[in-house]
């Protein structure tokens, strides 16, 4: 098959249920389905390529594009559906990266979290920390998050979002959703302005540096519950982060304002079930429980682990806790489950197994 353009790729990548379009000169399209590529069934020249690629943008966009800039932005096709969109240069070629994006946002139920998912949401100020890789459906969880405060709170929510993924009508709550370098300059431009315009919860897109986690931190300190998320595999390697953006005089001070405001760290990733019939999620979950904190403001992060697994009680659990449960019920394999989880000698306890002494 030859004849294509962007709809039939779009319409193709939904149709097949596909979360990414990779769309690179003198190569077929390639789509992503449960996590792994494959190369489409389309041919075109790198000028088709290029000219598919430019028909997305608008002139400001393709000023931008000029000056060497690469792009995020969310794209509506002409059905109503929506994509986030990147495009940028590889060998001085255009290429562009499409994530298909749902237009219904899923409830917290229909994504399989824990119910603590929905305490974490009632909260009224605070931290509140999704973290995973990329692609590990961070966007989708705090989208589910913000409607299920839509529409259980009287609430004024600011989104700060780069690009704008999921569109909130006002429930409930009312919603605003800001872009950066639409609405707004940046994240923590938005976050300052966010101060003066009454709101009770902020999500905030992504935590990329000193002056976004600064002001997301003193929003939760005033009195806001802050969504945030960390491309971080662990509630350990999160807090890690947050302190390292700090300059090292400052670095006491931040765990101890982490200490007073954060509610919990999810950590997420999708597996492949072992029908290969689709994905579902695993989890690790830290709650700021009294202990968890004062290991915080004593930067005694490597003891989290150890919290956690004693802390069911109270909604916590680790990431390999939660894949073993996983393989206990036959939804993924062993093999799944070694693959995601980054401490296998913990895998191996909870399943009963030693390591082989060397």
């Amino acid at each position: 098959m030859s004849a294509f353009s962007l709809e039939t790729l779009l319409e193709h990548a939904r149709a097949n249920d596909c979360s990414d379009v990779h769309i690179t000169a003198a190569q077929a399209p390639t789509f992503r389905r449960l996590g792994k590529l494959f190369v489409g069934p389309y041919t075109g020249s790198s000028e088709e390529y290029r000219v598919l690629i430019l028909s997305m943008l608008n002139e400001l966009q393709r000023e931008e594009l000029r000056l060497g800039h690469d792009l995020d932005f969310s794209l509506q096709s002409t059905t109503g559906q929506r994509y986030r969109v990147n495009i940028y240069r590889q060998q001085n070629q255009l290429t562009a990266a499409i994530r298909v994006l749902r237009n219904d946002i899923p409830s917290l139920e229909s994504l399989n979290l824990p119910a603590v998912f929905r305490q974490l949401c009632e909260q009224t100020r605070g931290l509140v920390l999704v973290t995973g890789p990329t692609g590990s459906g961070k966007s989708t969880t705090l989208a589910a998050m913000i409607d299920y405060i839509n529409a259980h709170r009287r609430a004024h929510i600011i989104t700060i979002e780069d690009p704008i993924e999921y569109i909130h009508s006002s429930k409930n709550s009312l919603v605003h959703q800001r872009e950066v370098h639409r609405d707004v300059p940046s994240f923590a431009d938005a976050l300052r302005s966010a101060m003066r315009e009454d709101p009770d919860v902020i999500l905030v897109g992504e935590m990329r540096d000193f002056e976004t986690v600064s002001a997301a931190v003193t929003a939760a300190e005033t009195g806001h519950l802050v969504l945030s998320t960390l491309h971080t595999t662990g509630a350990s390697q999160t807090l890690n982060r947050i302190v390292d953006v700090y300059p090292s005089h400052s670095q006491n001070m931040i765990r101890s304002q982490l200490s007073g405001v954060l509610r919990g760290v999810v950590t997420q990733a999708l597996v492949p079930l072992a029908d290969n019939s689709g994905r579902t999620v695993a989890t690790e979950i830290l709650i700021g429980t009294d202990a968890v904190l004062n290991l915080i403001r004593e930067g005694k992060y490597h003891q989290l682990d150890t919290t956690m697994q004693s802390s069911s009680h109270v909604g916590m659990h680790t990431l390999a806790a939660d894949l073993v449960n996983l393989l206990r019920q036959g939804l993924i394999t062993r093999e799944t489950a070694a693959a995601t989880v980054s401490n296998e000698v913990e895998l191996e306890q909870y399943l009963g197994y030693q390591r082989p002494t060397e």
